[in-house]
């Protein structure tokens, strides 16, 4: 069942888009974004996605995409419910290991939240990213967006990149969308 719409792009802002904070205006070269209507309010949906083990619930169970593997979180205090507050995940995908940390970049509730990759992560099918997700009530419910931009990884990677980068952005912000729908679902 197709229930998302898929949205690509190059990482440029639209013209007459405001500007983002001068320290994150990195460019990313990739995009996937997915949208969903999801049968809740605008803040409780906000307040169910600010959890980031439930909104990344996907990366901590073993799947076909992860070839069978999982990752783990590391909070600090703020557990990614703040601005500045920071992510780790870390764990082993084909027994090499992999590990990044995230910061809040934007937290705007009940309407965004960004985060982004700090420094250059070690991942085997994207590099550095910006994800995040848009909320916008729709009817009795609200409308959810979730996105990543993304660059694909350093050599020898960017190989392991360039075959699979695409899928995996998708499946990411499409199993977020998925998942909040399903939360709320009937």
């Amino acid at each position: 069942m197709e229930c998302c719409k898929i949205e690509k792009g190059n990482g440029r802002a639209l013209p007459g888009s405001r500007q983002p904070d001068p320290w994150r205006q990195r460019a990313y070269r990739h995009r996937k974004a997915v949208s969903v209507d999801v049968n809740a309010d605008p803040m409780a949906l906000f307040e169910h996605l600010d959890d980031h083990e439930r909104l990344a619930s996907h990366m901590m169970q073993s799947s076909a995409v992860m070839a069978g593997s999982s990752m783990s979180f590391r909070f600090d205090n703020g557990r990614g419910r703040m601005l500045g507050s920071r992510i780790g995940m870390s764990g082993k995908v084909l027994g090499l290991a992999l590990e990044m940390s995230e910061t809040i970049i934007e937290r705007d509730p009940p309407r965004r939240k960004v985060w982004q990759t700090e420094g250059t992560p070690r991942l085997l099918v994207i590099g550095a990213y910006r994800m995040g997700f848009d909320i916008a009530p729709e009817g009795i419910g609200s409308r959810l967006r979730v996105f990543i931009e993304y660059d694909l990884p350093a050599w020898p990677w960017r190989l392991v990149g360039l075959i699979a980068a695409r899928f995996y952005a998708r499946w990411c912000v499409k199993r977020m969308a998925n998942d909040a729908a399903l939360g709320f679902a009937d």
